[in-house]
């Protein structure tokens, strides 16, 4: 994290990877993980604030929970989480997606980005799984 003390004590709106959440059906991910360690007093539900295809993407991924999925396939996707962003009613955004996205939208609250690497342990390996499912590299 940028800064872990920003968390501390405030109501947060944690951004996750929108695939990850989604199809990969993980309940949280490295934004939620921060939030809980560096001391949210609460993550806050952005359901309500969800607005066109960011609500459509809660419809439909019913799991998803109190979690906003990034995603931003267009344009017009990208505007609906601006916009679901911007209307949430929170002191922070904790940012855990693999990009940054306030290069791609504009926030219009405080932010903190959290950064994350995988670190295998045990087996099966990611490499085992892909070996598996997709074979030798030739």
């Amino acid at each position: 994290m940028d800064n872990p003390s920003a968390i501390q004590g405030k109501r947060v709106l944690v951004i996750e990877d929108g695939p990850t959440l989604t199809h990969g059906e993980m309940a949280y991910g490295a934004g939620y993980v921060a939030a809980r360690r560096f001391g949210a007093k609460e993550i806050v539900d952005p359901r309500p604030f969800a607005v066109k295809s960011i609500a459509a993407t809660y419809a439909k991924y019913p799991k998803t929970g109190p979690i906003l999925p990034a995603m931003g396939y267009g344009e017009a996707q990208t505007r609906d989480l601006e916009a679901t962003i911007n209307a949430s009613d929170v002191d922070l955004v904790v940012i855990g997606t693999p990009i940054d996205l306030t290069r791609i939208i504009k926030i219009n609250k405080p932010s903190q980005r959290v950064r994350y690497e995988l670190q295998e342990i045990g087996q099966p390996t990611l490499e085992d799984i892909l070996k598996a499912k997709f074979g030798k590299k030739k």
